[in-house]
Protein backbone atom coordinates (compact mmCIF):
# COMPACT_ATOMS: atom_id res chain seq x y z
CA UNK A 1 0.00 0.00 0.00
CA UNK A 2 2.55 2.42 0.90
CA UNK A 3 4.79 1.76 -2.76
CA UNK A 4 1.23 1.87 -4.33
CA UNK A 5 0.71 5.50 -2.91
CA UNK A 6 4.51 7.06 -3.67
CA UNK A 7 3.16 6.00 -7.57
CA UNK A 8 0.18 7.11 -7.12
CA UNK A 9 0.31 9.93 -5.43
CA UNK A 10 3.09 11.19 -4.72
CA UNK A 11 5.26 10.90 -7.84
CA UNK A 12 3.00 13.19 -9.54
CA UNK A 13 2.59 15.36 -7.13
CA UNK A 14 6.06 16.30 -7.25
CA UNK A 15 5.99 16.62 -10.88
CA UNK A 16 2.89 18.69 -10.40
CA UNK A 17 5.08 20.92 -8.40
CA UNK A 18 7.83 21.81 -10.58
CA UNK A 19 5.59 23.13 -13.05
CA UNK A 20 2.78 24.98 -10.85
CA UNK A 21 2.22 27.35 -8.14
CA UNK A 22 0.53 25.96 -4.60
CA UNK A 23 -1.11 27.04 -2.36
CA UNK A 24 0.32 27.04 1.70
CA UNK A 25 -2.38 25.13 2.75
CA UNK A 26 -1.88 22.48 -0.07
CA UNK A 27 1.93 22.75 0.09
CA UNK A 28 1.62 21.43 3.84
CA UNK A 29 -0.70 18.47 3.44
CA UNK A 30 1.71 17.80 0.55
CA UNK A 31 4.83 17.54 2.67
CA UNK A 32 2.74 16.08 5.59
CA UNK A 33 1.54 13.36 2.98
CA UNK A 34 4.97 12.54 1.60
CA UNK A 35 6.88 12.08 4.65
CA UNK A 36 4.09 10.46 5.75
CA UNK A 37 3.88 7.31 3.44
CA UNK A 38 7.89 7.26 3.33
CA UNK A 39 8.20 6.47 6.51
CA UNK A 40 5.58 3.97 6.68
CA UNK A 41 7.55 2.44 3.87
CA UNK A 42 10.68 2.63 6.03
CA UNK A 43 9.30 1.29 8.79
CA UNK A 44 7.46 -1.93 6.42
CA UNK A 45 10.43 -2.77 5.59
CA UNK A 46 11.85 -2.93 9.06
CA UNK A 47 9.16 -5.07 9.55
CA UNK A 48 9.79 -7.39 6.69
CA UNK A 49 13.25 -8.20 8.11
CA UNK A 50 11.97 -8.60 11.37
CA UNK A 51 9.97 -11.47 10.23
CA UNK A 52 12.36 -12.65 8.02
CA UNK A 53 14.66 -13.16 11.25
CA UNK A 54 12.58 -14.84 13.70
CA UNK A 55 11.41 -16.86 10.65
CA UNK A 56 15.29 -18.02 9.84
CA UNK A 57 16.55 -17.73 12.79
CA UNK A 58 14.24 -19.49 15.11
CA UNK A 59 11.36 -21.32 13.14
CA UNK A 60 9.95 -23.43 16.01
CA UNK A 61 8.98 -19.67 17.31
CA UNK A 62 7.75 -18.29 14.21
CA UNK A 63 3.72 -19.46 14.45
CA UNK A 64 3.26 -18.68 17.76
CA UNK A 65 5.19 -15.25 17.89
CA UNK A 66 4.25 -13.91 14.23
CA UNK A 67 0.19 -14.36 14.54
CA UNK A 68 -2.22 -12.58 12.03
CA UNK A 69 -3.15 -10.06 15.63
CA UNK A 70 0.47 -9.04 15.92
CA UNK A 71 1.14 -8.38 12.23
CA UNK A 72 -1.73 -6.32 11.96
CA UNK A 73 -1.00 -4.20 15.18
CA UNK A 74 2.64 -3.73 13.78
CA UNK A 75 1.58 -2.18 10.72
CA UNK A 76 -0.91 -0.33 12.30
CA UNK A 77 1.36 1.21 14.62
CA UNK A 78 3.79 1.67 12.11
CA UNK A 79 1.74 4.18 10.04
CA UNK A 80 0.72 5.70 13.43
CA UNK A 81 4.06 6.36 14.31
CA UNK A 82 4.69 7.84 11.39
CA UNK A 83 2.14 9.82 11.17
CA UNK A 84 2.35 11.42 14.83
CA UNK A 85 6.16 11.62 14.15
CA UNK A 86 5.74 13.66 10.73
CA UNK A 87 3.09 15.90 13.05
CA UNK A 88 5.66 16.55 15.69
CA UNK A 89 8.14 17.19 12.56
CA UNK A 90 6.16 19.83 10.86
CA UNK A 91 4.77 21.59 13.27
CA UNK A 92 6.18 24.75 12.38
CA UNK A 93 4.78 24.43 9.04
CA UNK A 94 1.25 23.87 10.15
CA UNK A 95 1.59 27.02 12.54
CA UNK A 96 2.99 29.12 9.73
CA UNK A 97 2.92 27.89 6.49
CA UNK A 98 4.87 28.38 3.86
CA UNK A 99 7.50 29.83 6.19
CA UNK A 100 10.41 27.85 3.97
CA UNK A 101 9.24 29.40 0.81
CA UNK A 102 11.57 32.33 -0.71
CA UNK A 103 8.54 33.62 -2.89
CA UNK A 104 4.78 33.31 -3.85
CA UNK A 105 3.57 29.84 -5.43
CA UNK A 106 6.69 27.92 -4.23
CA UNK A 107 6.54 24.50 -2.12
CA UNK A 108 9.52 24.44 -0.45
CA UNK A 109 10.77 22.57 2.78
CA UNK A 110 14.13 23.61 4.75
CA UNK A 111 15.06 22.09 7.60
CA UNK A 112 17.86 23.21 10.16
CA UNK A 113 20.57 21.40 11.43
CA UNK A 114 19.01 19.80 14.59
CA UNK A 115 15.61 18.24 12.46
CA UNK A 116 17.98 17.03 9.28
CA UNK A 117 20.16 15.19 12.12
CA UNK A 118 17.09 13.74 13.71
CA UNK A 119 15.34 12.74 10.35
CA UNK A 120 18.58 11.36 8.87
CA UNK A 121 19.14 9.27 11.96
CA UNK A 122 15.67 7.99 12.47
CA UNK A 123 14.71 7.53 9.05
CA UNK A 124 17.91 6.58 7.75
CA UNK A 125 20.55 5.47 9.65
CA UNK A 126 18.42 3.85 12.83
CA UNK A 127 16.66 1.84 10.00
CA UNK A 128 19.93 0.94 7.82
CA UNK A 129 21.69 -0.43 11.14
CA UNK A 130 18.58 -2.72 12.44
CA UNK A 131 18.24 -3.74 8.45
CA UNK A 132 21.59 -4.57 8.11
CA UNK A 133 22.08 -6.55 11.52
CA UNK A 134 19.08 -8.90 11.48
CA UNK A 135 19.93 -9.61 7.29
CA UNK A 136 23.26 -10.56 8.37
CA UNK A 137 21.91 -13.00 10.98
CA UNK A 138 19.31 -13.89 8.72
CA UNK A 139 22.53 -14.79 6.13
CA UNK A 140 24.82 -16.49 8.42
CA UNK A 141 21.90 -18.93 9.48
CA UNK A 142 20.77 -19.44 5.97
CA UNK A 143 24.70 -20.52 4.93
CA UNK A 144 24.79 -22.76 7.67
CA UNK A 145 21.15 -24.52 7.28
CA UNK A 146 22.34 -24.82 3.13
CA UNK A 147 25.63 -26.36 4.41
CA UNK A 148 23.53 -28.84 6.48
CA UNK A 149 21.26 -29.64 3.89
CA UNK A 150 23.69 -30.57 1.31
CA UNK A 151 26.07 -32.80 4.36
CA UNK A 152 22.74 -35.01 5.18
CA UNK A 153 21.10 -34.78 2.07
CA UNK A 154 20.94 -38.63 2.22
CA UNK A 155 19.82 -38.88 5.54
CA UNK A 156 16.75 -36.18 5.08
CA UNK A 157 15.68 -37.97 2.03
CA UNK A 158 15.39 -41.86 4.11
CA UNK A 159 13.87 -40.10 7.03
CA UNK A 160 12.33 -37.36 5.84
CA UNK A 161 13.35 -35.18 9.18
CA UNK A 162 13.53 -31.85 7.01
CA UNK A 163 10.80 -30.59 4.41
CA UNK A 164 13.32 -29.56 1.84
CA UNK A 165 10.12 -27.28 0.31
CA UNK A 166 9.98 -25.67 3.54
CA UNK A 167 13.89 -24.58 3.66
CA UNK A 168 14.29 -23.97 -0.03
CA UNK A 169 11.38 -21.22 0.45
CA UNK A 170 12.91 -19.82 3.64
CA UNK A 171 16.23 -19.81 1.64
CA UNK A 172 14.46 -17.90 -0.90
CA UNK A 173 12.70 -15.10 1.31
CA UNK A 174 16.05 -14.50 2.74
CA UNK A 175 17.12 -13.60 -0.60
CA UNK A 176 14.46 -11.25 -1.86
CA UNK A 177 15.00 -9.56 1.48
CA UNK A 178 18.92 -9.02 0.07
CA UNK A 179 17.94 -7.76 -2.72
CA UNK A 180 15.61 -5.42 -1.02
CA UNK A 181 18.08 -4.17 1.41
CA UNK A 182 20.77 -3.18 -1.59
CA UNK A 183 18.04 -1.71 -3.37
CA UNK A 184 16.78 -0.10 -0.57
CA UNK A 185 19.97 1.56 0.12
CA UNK A 186 21.00 2.17 -3.37
CA UNK A 187 18.25 4.95 -3.49
CA UNK A 188 18.42 6.02 0.14
CA UNK A 189 22.13 6.76 0.27
CA UNK A 190 22.35 9.37 -2.28
CA UNK A 191 19.24 10.88 -0.97
CA UNK A 192 20.62 11.27 2.68
CA UNK A 193 24.05 11.67 1.55
CA UNK A 194 23.31 14.73 -0.15
CA UNK A 195 20.39 16.24 1.92
CA UNK A 196 23.15 15.79 5.25
CA UNK A 197 25.88 18.10 3.30
CA UNK A 198 23.03 20.46 2.31
CA UNK A 199 21.53 21.09 5.63
CA UNK A 200 25.08 21.75 7.44
CA UNK A 201 26.20 24.00 3.86
CA UNK A 202 23.83 25.17 1.91
CA UNK A 203 20.34 24.69 3.41
CA UNK A 204 19.04 23.56 0.03
CA UNK A 205 16.68 21.14 -0.56
CA UNK A 206 17.86 17.88 -2.12
CA UNK A 207 17.61 18.42 -6.46
CA UNK A 208 14.65 16.70 -8.48
CA UNK A 209 16.68 13.53 -9.23
CA UNK A 210 17.51 12.68 -6.01
CA UNK A 211 13.99 13.22 -4.72
CA UNK A 212 12.94 10.38 -7.62
CA UNK A 213 15.87 7.92 -6.61
CA UNK A 214 13.87 8.24 -3.62
CA UNK A 215 11.20 7.64 -4.60
CA UNK A 216 12.45 4.56 -7.10
CA UNK A 217 12.51 2.71 -4.35
CA UNK A 218 8.82 2.23 -4.16
CA UNK A 219 8.37 1.21 -7.86
CA UNK A 220 11.29 -1.50 -7.59
CA UNK A 221 10.35 -3.22 -4.33
CA UNK A 222 7.03 -4.76 -6.00
CA UNK A 223 8.98 -5.79 -8.93
CA UNK A 224 10.86 -7.31 -7.08
CA UNK A 225 8.54 -8.97 -5.59
CA UNK A 226 7.06 -10.46 -8.54
CA UNK A 227 10.15 -11.52 -10.06
CA UNK A 228 10.92 -13.59 -6.91
CA UNK A 229 6.90 -14.53 -5.84
CA UNK A 230 4.68 -16.34 -8.43
CA UNK A 231 1.73 -16.13 -5.94
CA UNK A 232 2.92 -12.60 -5.91
CA UNK A 233 2.35 -11.95 -9.78
CA UNK A 234 -1.20 -13.92 -9.53
CA UNK A 235 -2.18 -11.94 -6.43
CA UNK A 236 -1.54 -8.75 -8.74
CA UNK A 237 -3.27 -10.16 -11.76
CA UNK A 238 -6.83 -11.14 -9.72
CA UNK A 239 -6.50 -7.44 -8.71
CA UNK A 240 -5.43 -5.75 -12.06
CA UNK A 241 -8.32 -7.98 -14.02
CA UNK A 242 -10.51 -7.38 -11.01
CA UNK A 243 -11.40 -11.22 -10.50
CA UNK A 244 -11.34 -10.10 -6.95
CA UNK A 245 -14.68 -8.80 -6.91
CA UNK A 246 -15.95 -12.53 -8.33
CA UNK A 247 -17.91 -14.32 -5.83
CA UNK A 248 -15.58 -17.15 -4.86
CA UNK A 249 -12.11 -15.17 -5.74
CA UNK A 250 -11.41 -16.00 -2.06
CA UNK A 251 -10.70 -19.75 -2.54
CA UNK A 252 -8.24 -18.90 -5.50
CA UNK A 253 -5.39 -21.25 -5.32
CA UNK A 254 -2.13 -18.76 -5.54
CA UNK A 255 0.68 -21.53 -4.38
Amino acid sequence: VSDFLVGLLLMPLEIYKKITCWGKIMCVFYGYLIAHVVSASIGNIVLISVDRYVSICHPLYYLTRVTLARVKSCVGACWICAGVYRVCFLKDEFIQPGRSSSCVGECAFVMDVVAGTVDLILNFVAPVTVIVFLYMRVFAVAVSQARAMRSQITAVARHQAVNPETKKSELKAARTLGVLVVVYLLCFCPFYCYSLIDVHFTSKSPSSFFVFLFYFNSCLNPLIYALFYPWFRKSVKLIVTLEILQPGSCEANLL
